[in-house]
């Protein structure tokens, strides 16, 4: 692994400046660069006759050019040079833009490849920038070329040269994280061949090969993770609570809980007296009741004389939850105290001594609950709200706070049931398939550009009706994390100067301080704010009641467990509340995909649908599930491949069950580096 860890910057094409660069996007080794995989890939191998080119297609051409570029200037200045070539079947305009070698380097009478984007305006065809090379040539044209995510100041040269410099130095150093045994089995390619052709592919069907080995490799090595965790987990004992009857719980509340909040507490309530430390997940749609669980059985360790730690991700959902916790569970006698990081130094002070003391039963807070100087009398229930937004370090750093607790997790991202198997394998899970009686579906409409003017109507009408407004800015999936914040804050600009200049308009994304974070979501949630345009980092689980629409820009271009997990921040209060999924491309494919959502408001539904389009890159590309995001996005992947990889990697673990032979130490490897890139490690 020694090459593989050297610097990039150490690459002749690629030096300190590059380097830089090359680190926003997290590539700082050789290895990081080898594993940057593309996002997509361009078909430049079929070519076209120029009769044959349609409007906004991406095509390969092979022409004439029967003159030499024209120079030319635009209005603004700009240089530019014009072009006409010709098949047997036509002429096409070529337009080339700030690109002044463009005069040498084609020269009248030659044969040409061009490849780019078609116009067909009226009769007339033309490209604009297009790459191209003389015919004769494959550098450019004439095969399958990779397409990388980039920062501003990269281009696709830069990376796929370097690439291809780690490729020559460490292409004989890549550990196989498959035994080779898998491998002969499941007829996958070896490493070396697999990230060649990730990179490099010679045509479609060798990338074919590469990718369906990735993805196997990732799901495989995320599956010996969970059956790991499990094991280490089946190990430790657990303090054993008696079995309770919920009877008062229940009758305290001013509602009926559903049978699926029933069962999850049941469940949990079986574990607690199991003798074993519980583990388990409690995964529940957007507005199943998950607090309601949570509170349940912190009320349970609280009648036994014990204390809970409830960690949530942010300041406001900490106060959200200590709001709904006392209120719940105060007239029952149990004591709920709340500890964030701005709290004042006495109310500090003073809620770590009644933890310490015993005097709280169950803590409310953030990452302040972990910290130095925070100690509990007899902590014996962790819960996590939001569990994928917590490092696994995090959650553990937790649970040393007591002597081996019981540790709930929550999440309300559905996932499908297979792939469960795999991200959630070292856990038990409790699904929340009902919804609480009354809560009203979200009604939800995709809308292309023509309809773009009712929708910012159907928004102010709405806020002089006293409601607010989400807008989510577009994902632009080709950009670095700077240029996603430059877009949303111009959006958020045109939105406030030009759309609704009478109204409030926010903005809140992920490069804000927590503060500003904070800031910016209370005062949405107190109404000062009346429209709040966000990233894809809105809160998750915050409740703004008042929050009646959710325009989503792009839609087509979000899995749809994200839109739907978007959608989800609305329609939490009495108001009838509406999303419009708006589409950035208007094919039919876009609408067939964007149709699953206007269909149903059930996740798992969704989540199965995503997972049978977009593969399994969507629910750990984007997320942590207390495992890292997978770097490679497959899309297409069968649940077929997870079931394989599941087991393979049962087959491996029963004959080494602590991965000590020689023939799986770089799947151990493996297995430590995606638990080191999340925070932890096995014991």
């Amino acid at each position: 692994m020694n090459a593989l860890q050297g610097e990039i910057r150490y690459l002749k094409s690629v030096g300190e400046a590059r380097a830089r660069l090359f680190k926003k996007l997290g590539v700082v080794t050789l290895y990081d660069l080898l594993r940057y995989f593309p996002r997509d890939y361009e078909d430049r191998t079929l070519f076209k006759k120029i009769a044959e080119l349609k409007d906004g297609e991406h095509a390969s051409v092979r022409a004439a050019a029967v003159e030499s570029p024209r120079p030319a200037r635009t209005k603004q200045r700009r240089d530019l040079a014009l072009l006409r070539v010709y098949d047997d079947t036509g002429a096409m305009d070529v337009r080339f833009f700030n690109q002044s070698y463009v005069k040498d380097a084609i020269t009248a009478g030659q044969t040409y490849l061009f490849y780019g984007k078609v116009v067909r305006a009226g009769g007339s065809v033309s490209m604009t920038n297009p790459v191209f090379e003389r015919d004769g040539e494959s550098a450019k044209t004439g095969r399958v070329v990779p397409v990388y995510r980039m920062t501003a100041g990269l281009n696709a040269r830069a990376v796929s040269g370097a690439v291809a410099q780690a490729l020559q130095i460490c292409g004989d150093a890549l550990p196989d994280a498959l035994p080779r045994p898998v491998r002969k089995e499941h007829n996958l390619a070896v490493a070396r061949f697999a990230y060649e052709n990730i990179h490099f592919p010679q045509d479609f069907e060798t990338l074919r090969v590469a990718r369906r080995r990735f993805i196997f490799e990732e799901l495989f090595v995320l599956a010996v993770i969970s059956r790991l965790r499990r094991a280490e987990r089946g190990r430790a004992k657990g303090r054993a609570f008696a079995e309770r009857d919920f009877g008062e719980f229940y009758s305290s509340l001013p509602f009926e809980p559903t049978g699926a909040q029933r069962r999850a507490i049941g469940d949990a309530a079986r574990d607690l007296a199991s003798g074993e430390v519980m583990a388990r997940l409690i995964q529940g749609d957007v507005g199943s009741g998950k607090t309601l669980v949570a509170a349940a059985l912190a009320w349970h360790i609280a009648k036994s004389g014990c204390q809970t730690a409830f960690m949530a991700p942010t300041e406001l959902l900490a106060e959200q939850h200590f709001r709904t916790f006392d209120a719940m569970l105060a007239p029952l006698g149990a004591r709920v105290g709340l500890l964030t990081g701005s709290l004042g130094a006495k109310a500090k002070r003073a809620a770590r001594e009644a933890l310490a003391l015993g005097q709280t039963d169950i803590a409310i807070g953030t990452h302040a609950l972990i910290s130095e100087g925070v100690d509990f009398h007899d902590l014996a229930l962790v819960i996590t709200d939001e569990q994928h937004r917590f490092g696994v370090s995090q959650r553990a750093k937790l649970s040393r706070k007591g002597a081996s607790p019981h540790v709930l997790v929550m999440s309300a991202t559905p996932i499908p049931r297979t792939l469960a198997l795999i991200l959630y394998g070292d856990l038990d899970v409790s699904e929340l398939d009902e919804l609480p009686r009354g809560r009203k579906s979200v009604m939800t409409y995709s809308a292309g550009e023509s309809l773009r003017q009712r929708v910012y109507d159907f928004a102010r009408r709405l806020v002089a009706d006293g409601r607010q407004v989400y807008f989510v800015c577009p994902a632009v999936e080709e950009s670095g994390a700077d240029d996603v914040l430059a877009r949303a804050r111009e959006y958020a600009e045109r939105l406030k100067e030009e759309i609704f200049p009478e109204l409030a308009v926010g903005l809140v994304h992920g490069a804000m301080k927590p503060r500003e974070k904070d800031e910016a979501m209370a005062a949405f949630i107190s109404g000062e704010t009346n429209i709040l345009v966000a990233t894809t980092v809105i809160e998750v689980g915050v409740d703004v009641p008042n929050a009646a629409l959710m325009v989503i820009e792009n839609a087509d271009r979000f899995g749809l467990s994200q839109l739907h997990q978007l959608r989800g921040r609305v329609g939490r209060g009495e108001h009838q509340s509406y999303c419009v999924l708006m589409r950035g491309a208007d094919g039919e494919k876009s609408r067939e995909r964007l149709d699953t959502l206007l269909r149903t408001n059930d996740g798992f539904e969704i989540a199965e649908e995503d997972l049978r389009q977009r593969g399994p890159g969507d629910f750990f590309g984007s997320r942590q599930h207390g495992i890292p995001a997978s770097r490679f996005a497959e899309r297409g992947a069968e649940a077929g491949t997870i079931w394989d990889a599941r087991s393979a990697a049962e087959k491996v673990l029963a004959q080494d069950p602590e991965l000590k032979l020689a023939e799986n130490r770089a799947l151990r490897e493996a297995a430590d580096a995606v638990l080191r890139a999340a925070g932890g490690t096995f014991s």
